[in-house]
This record gives C-alpha cells, structure tokens and sequence, in this order.
C-alpha cells in the first residue's frame, strides 16, 4: 500500500535507523511496511545513518533480518561522507589513526589510506564508535591529537539506542578525546550540511519535495533544517514529543511510530 497524503507528495526520503527503523535488533513498529510503501509509491530513499560501525552491505543484511529489503545503493553512512572530506582535504597517501569500527575502518582502507596504531606514525586521527576500544588505543589517538595531527569525528551522536536503552555513541568517546586533548573534532555526520548535501545530490530531488525522518532533534532534524528540506521527527528512539513540540526548529511532522506514515495520520 503506498503512502497516502501528505507524505505521498514527499520523493525524497533521507532515514536515520538507529531509533528509527531498528532499536538494537528489533525493528520498530511498522517499519518494514513503511519501506514497502516507499517501493511501491516510486520514492527515492536514503538511510542516512551517522553509525560508523557497519558497512552499507552489513546494514542491508541486517534490514534484510527484519524484511526490509533494499540495495547497497539505498544506504549512506558517515564512513562514506567521512571518506569524500578526507579526500578533498587530506588526499591519499595518508596515514590515520583511526578510533572506530568496522564501518570506518574499511571505508579508509578502500579509500587508500593506511591505518596506523602508534600516535607516532599517524597524520590524522579519525573518531567514531568503537564497541571494542581500549585505553591503549585512546591514549594513542591522544597522544596524536596532542601533537597537532587533524582530529576529525565521524558524527557527535552521544548515545546509541538499544533494546536494553541508550548506549554510549561516538559523542561519548569524542567527548574522552576532547577533554583529554584541549581539541575539538571537525564534525563530518548530522547535522553537518556536507553530509546532507551529498545525500541530496544522490538522491536527485529538490529540497521542496525531500524529508528527513529521524528520533534526534539536534542531528537529524537540525541538519535537515540547515539543509532546506522538510523534517519529521519519529517517537521511536531518542526524543520524546515534549522535546519535539519545544525544539527550535520544531520539526515539520511529529509523530508516535512509522505506523502512521503508513496509515496517512497527521499529528503536528
């Protein structure tokens, strides 16, 4: 069934998951049947997600464990947005130290860069989520950071939401980076406008037609404001509705879960 108005008129999608389509490993509420709708109406869509952890072809295996079908090409992570800023200011060959997952880590690889562990050795530091990191491997991007290497952050999300409840995100190892070192990170993910304008040019819609769907005020709807595009703030994840309905900019759309983009329910 596709969408019904007003969100039928919207051909451009930007979708955060975490909070959004997934907490964990649970989908939310009417998620695999909002994407269905998006493929039946003809939409383009973009998971634009400031996770550093997985890859593209990781995130579609895991949508793919909760029936939501789609391509490589229909996700974008801050890896990929992270990897087009080093290559405009720090061309390869360069060497990183870099504090994050799998999804970073391959990104730079593939990119040209070489990944380094000793603060000795590395060029620039490159932070995001690591679920595995160690004090070592923070005191060497520290000890990078201090000696003058570029800091960059893949994204300033605080937390992660969980089945369990909010865990630590990439914010909280930046925020150890940042009062370890005196030194602030270039912000690469949401709500950076550079992200955003690279969605936007993938997905080749105007921005009066185009809709960022989020939980977190202050990345996805924020950034999609700068951007000058449409938000929808979601109930699923990070932000309650009293938050929502205070936030400047209030987002376009408030609404409890995916079930009422579905069903055409307006309720801001």
């Amino acid at each position: 069934m596709p969408l019904k108005a007003p969100y039928a008129a919207l051909r451009g999608w930007l979708i955060d998951m975490d909070g959004v389509i997934y907490r964990g490993n649970e989908p939310t509420p009417g998620a695999a049947a909002f994407i269905a709708a998006l493929q039946e109406g003809g939409h383009r869509f973009l998971f634009l997600t400031n996770n550093a952890t997985k890859t593209p072809h990781q995130y579609v295996q895991k949508l793919a464990a909760m029936d939501i079908h789609v391509g490589d090409e229909n996700v974008f992570t801050s890896p990929l947005a992270t990897v087009a800023y080093l290559q405009h200011h720090f061309p390869p060959p360069r060497r990183l130290l870099v504090v994050g997952g799998h999804g970073i880590q391959r990104a730079v690889a593939e990119a040209g860069y070489q990944i380094v562990e000793r603060a000795e050795e590395a060029e620039v530091v490159v932070a995001g989520l690591d679920q595995h990191i160690t004090y070592e491997h923070l005191a060497e991007a520290t000890l990078a950071i201090g000696r003058g290497c570029p800091f960059i952050g893949t994204n300033p999300d605080r937390t992660v939401p969980s089945e369990r409840g909010d865990m630590p995100g990439a914010g909280a190892l930046l925020a150890f980076l940042e009062a370890s070192t005196g030194r602030t990170p270039v912000i690469i993910g949401k709500p950076a406008t550079g992200i955003y304008e690279l969605a936007i040019a993938i997905l080749g819609t105007g921005l009066d037609e185009t809709v960022m769907l989020g939980d977190r005020l202050e990345t996805d709807i924020l950034g999609g404001y700068a951007a000058g595009i449409r938000t929808l703030c979601v109930l699923t994840g990070i932000s309650s509705r009293a938050e929502a309905e205070t936030y400047d900019p209030r987002p376009d759309w408030i609404v409890p879960d995916l079930t009422d983009l579905v069903d055409g329910r307006v309720e801001a």
